[in-house]
């Protein structure tokens, strides 16, 4: 496991342009937000090329799983790693037969991603978007 402070910045980075866009942007409060929900036991680091890219975490829930703390490093975005990972994931869903819930953000380019994956709005805020994925949905390749 990567060093927890490692990414919390990871997530401060990641995250900081979405935040601001909602005028939501506090740099203890997004790094302290990692910590508080921190579960190492359902995180992975994600690396490439020996170097910290990203994390994620999928968290079993009473009826789902929920996909958490997904951040990708700046470097490591466009190229493929988090439809990667994502799609790892999704299988081991698929296979267990479970639903994934997320979160992400109003207005993240995230969202497209997720819903090529076959996510689906469930509900939204001002802030979040909650999205839901069926066992075996629909998903590009």
């Amino acid at each position: 496991m990567g060093d927890l402070e490692e990414l919390t910045e990871l997530r401060a980075v990641a995250m900081r342009e979405d935040l601001e866009r909602l005028g939501r942007y506090d740099g203890q409060r997004v790094r302290q937000r990692l910590r508080d929900g921190f579960e190492p036991a359902h995180t992975w680091v994600i690396e490439v090329s020996g170097e910290l890219a990203g994390c994620v975490a999928l968290r079993p829930a009473e009826d789902a799983r929920w996909l958490e703390h997904f951040y990708l490093a700046p470097h490591a975005q466009g190229c493929g790693v988090g439809s990667g990972v994502l799609r790892k994931l999704l299988e081991w869903c698929d296979r267990d037969g479970v639903p994934v819930r997320l979160n992400v953000l109003q207005g993240s380019a995230a969202r497209r991603l997720y819903e090529r994956y076959g996510f689906v709005l469930e509900r939204e805020d001002p802030v979040d978007v909650f999205m839901v994925r069926a066992p075996g949905a629909s998903s590009c390749s």
